[in-house]
């Protein structure tokens, strides 16, 4: 390590700490080499003792309550949750608590000490599915890592609006709607953004897609389906009004006004384990109201081929 900076020193010496951390102690002059307080950019020679005298505080300032969770895995490094639709994932505005932050901290209290209680990444409120939570800042820097490096398998159901003709890929940026702050959308100033599609059923006015994430970003399915014309049915913000196709049963045109959500569930997750390196797989089937939909889709087609 020698000529290395301090802080690149550090995160090789400690890598189970991102060098944002490191370089925030180094600051708060916790960390000595040879009994001298460097900076973060001062170059180590080689052979000096590091100390690092900080102590890991709570990240987390929200209460623990208890919510129920459906865990399909746990073990002392990862929890992977089965979300429900209407669960919100992180406290912000207009939801303080009721979230599912507040019951990790009910299920496992040492993640008030890893950073937004281990959460890695989001589903919107209404979306259903998988999530992955790291239950130590060692397990989350790693998974942060995959992330940002596209190793994680994302996999979605959902049901958008139209008759595709055939799957695709959308390549579009994405970034805040520049009138309206609380929606995303595509602009060439956004982050870079890509998603993937294919068609699993046609019905007549709706298509059941699987679409796999390469990037991550806030909306990223619902804007870029969008985008294409295809927006995901029931989408309160991007989906535009219900359309009811022609010749509709009294039960089905209900159905379809009776599903108040955004058809999307994260059906499949995987990723390399933090610890064991083992790469690891789950699945969670449809929720009832989504199996449901595509049933009442099913049996408005078979009514029409009639």
């Amino acid at each position: 390590m020698a000529g290395m900076r301090l802080d690149q020193a550090l995160a090789g010496l400690f890598s189970s700490y991102s060098r944002a951390r490191l370089q925030q102690w180094i600051r708060n002059g916790l960390v000595t080499v040879d009994d001298r307080q460097l900076r973060a950019k001062d170059k180590v020679l080689g052979g000096e003792r590091v100390d690092v005298m900080a102590t890991l505080e709570d990240e987390v300032s929200s209460q623990p309550q208890r919510i129920p969770l459906e865990i399909l895995y746990e073990d002392e490094t990862l929890l992977v949750i089965n979300k429900p639709a209407g669960l919100v994932v992180h406290p912000a505005a207009g939801n303080p608590d009721g979230t599912m932050l507040n019951a990790l901290l009910h299920h496992a209290p040492e993640l008030v000490s890893v950073p937004r209680a281990g959460i890695v990444h989001r589903l919107d409120k209404e979306t259903s599915g998988l999530l992955v939570v790291a239950r130590t800042l060692k397990a989350q820097t790693h998974l942060v890592q995959q992330l940002q490096e596209r190793a994680f398998e994302r996999e979605y159901e959902a049901v958008s609006v139209g008759v595709m003709l055939s799957g695709g890929s959308v390549d579009a940026p994405i970034g805040r709607h520049p009138v309206d702050r609380k929606r995303m959308a595509v602009s060439q100033r956004g982050r870079p953004a890509v998603t993937h599609y294919r068609v699993t059923e046609r019905f007549r006015a709706h298509t059941h897609v699987r679409v796999h994430l390469e990037t991550g970003r806030t909306h990223q399915i619902r804007v870029h389906m969008a985008h294409i014309r295809y927006p995901l049915f029931g989408d309160p913000v991007y989906g535009g009004r219900l359309r009811i196709p022609p010749q509709s049963s009294e039960q089905f045109t209900e159905a379809l006004r009776n599903f108040r959500r955004q058809a999307l569930h994260a059906v499949r997750l995987g990723l390399t384990h933090p610890e064991s390196g083992e790469v690891m797989q789950w699945q969670a089937p449809l929720p009832a109201d989504m199996d449901y939909l595509l049933r009442v889709l099913r049996e408005d087609n078979a009514a029409h081929e009639q």
